[in-house]
């Protein structure tokens, strides 16, 4: 009788001092979950936006190369039509910052202005912002398989003859 005593004393003692049978199951599923969220690099998507002509089993840098292309040849058919005017030669780099979200909509945030132009072609902006809208369909980034939304910078080069 004394060792089994002793043994379910042990056995108490055990379980008292041991601190995993202390901690709730919720505390330990937010320390996992807290440690796979520190694990994420948030300033990278999985998957790139994709438009329907790009084939998502390809690799990442393929990926971006497609996405790239279809948009900056999308802006180059809608600009070539247009009859940009400036009364001196000009070689200006706009910038347009724009933000693809999490349903595959395009929204423009900001347009470097030049002042030439603004004066000269006052429909310029308007083009533009109309060119990013009417993009193709297009589906939204991932991360960790969930749609989400990505900003983008995109460099606009102006180089004109008098």
């Amino acid at each position: 009788m004394r060792s089994a005593t002793g043994i379910l004393w042990c056995i108490l003692v055990g379980l008292c001092t041991s601190c995993e049978w202390f901690t709730s199951w919720d505390t330990l599923t937010r320390q996992m979950v807290s440690e796979k969220v520190e694990g994420i690099n948030w300033n990278q998507v999985d998957q790139f936006p994709l438009f329907d002509a790009c084939d998502e089993s390809e690799p990442r840098e393929v990926q971006l190369q497609c996405f790239e292309n279809t948009l900056v040849l999308h802006l180059n058919m809608t600009l070539q039509d247009f009859q940009f005017r400036s009364p001196e030669a000009l070689r200006d780099t706009l910038f347009i910052d724009f933000v693809i979200d999490n349903q595959g909509v395009v929204s423009i945030l900001s347009m470097d202005q030049n002042a030439t132009v603004v004066r000269e072609n006052p429909q310029f902006e308007g083009i533009v912002s109309r060119s990013l809208k009417s993009l193709p369909r297009l589906q939204p980034a991932t991360k960790q398989g969930i749609p989400v939304a990505t900003q983008y910078r995109l460099p606009l080069i102006l180089n004109t003859d008098e």
